[in-house]
């Protein structure tokens, strides 16, 4: 078993020297935007008791999810990014791979669940409140969360068993796919396990996504113009979340396969383009595209400009 002590280097820092400040100040910028607008919206939906529903409260968990991820990330590039010597310990390396998979499984789950709120409440809206109750959205968030703790603790205890030869990566940040690329033998049981987690995590909730979605189109073109355009209203926000984060988690997977063929600034723009791009427009699309998180906003802002 590695050592928790033992140190992980990280060249890809070394041919980025140059871009340090400009890498810091964007880089940091879009954090502190993140939190901001996601933390905002957070407020938002819990200081209105009118959008304490299961969509929003979907929503709030979305924009945490956004937050953790972020979180798990740009502080550790911020501080590598001023290091002379860019590198972090084994134990801090398998925490990021425990935040990371959690990360991008919540989103994945939590737009799985947003996905049949919709179908619920568009395909079979009379039944809508006794089947989407708020005991049951938090029954099936608590089990994402344990589901997805489990696995990602479990990749995580596999991937520390592993025996390490190399200690330098080529990347700006620690998944399971580059620890075990540094160990000296190839491990089975974690690629079999990685293969099956991320079945579970991105396969399944896509699978019910479109399958919610399929329902969905032919109600809302039988409907009228009004019912067509209300339910086009809830849906799109959703439809560009999801096709959003399922690109860049592609175009991640693409990178992780190929990072030793492609120049280091894409190393840059996958971090950014996975961990802040996503969580920071997500709040915006709901914010710009929703009418009640609007009039809510609005209605803050006016009673802000009252008491002042």
């Amino acid at each position: 078993m590695n050592s928790s002590s033992a140190s992980i280097s990280f060249s890809a820092y070394g041919s980025l020297r140059r871009y340090n400040a400009a890498l810091l100040v964007c880089i940091s910028v879009l954090y502190v935007s993140c939190l901001c607008v996601n933390l905002f919206l957070v407020l938002v939906i819990w200081r209105e008791s009118g959008l304490h529903r299961p969509m929003y409260v979907l929503l709030v968990h979305l924009c945490l999810s956004g937050v953790a991820g972020s979180s798990s990330v740009c502080p550790h590039v911020i501080r590598l990014l001023l290091a002379d010597r860019p590198r972090t310990s084994l134990a801090w390396c398998l925490t990021q791979v425990f935040f990371i998979n959690v990360y991008s499984g919540c989103i994945f789950c939590i737009l799985a669940l947003m996905a049949y709120d919709r179908y619920v409440s568009i395909c079979k809206p009379l039944l809508y409140r006794s089947i989407v109750t708020p005991a049951r959205v938090r029954a099936l968030l608590l089990l994402v969360y344990l589901s997805l703790g489990w696995s990602s603790a479990a990749q995580v205890v596999l991937t520390s068993r592993l025996r390490l030869c190399r200690h330098t990566v080529d990347k700006l940040l620690c998944d399971s796919l580059v620890v075990a690329r540094l160990s000296c033998e190839s491990s089975a049981a974690v690629s079999v396990f990685g293969l099956c987690s991320a079945i579970w995590v991105v396969l399944c909730p896509c699978v019910l996504v479109l399958g919610s979605y399929l329902r969905i189109l032919p109600v809302l073109l039988r409907g009228s113009g009004a019912s067509r355009a209300r339910g086009l209203r809830t849906c799109t926000p959703h439809l560009v979340t999801f096709v959003n984060f399922s690109a860049v988690s592609f175009f991640g997977v693409i990178y992780n396969r190929l990072s030793d063929r492609v120049p280091e600034a894409a190393a840059v723009l996958t971090c950014v383009n996975f961990f802040i791009v996503p969580p920071l427009l997500h709040p915006i699309i709901y914010g710009i595209k929703m009418q009640e998180i609007r009039q809510s906003v609005k209605k803050m802002m006016k009673k802000k400009m009252i008491q002042m």
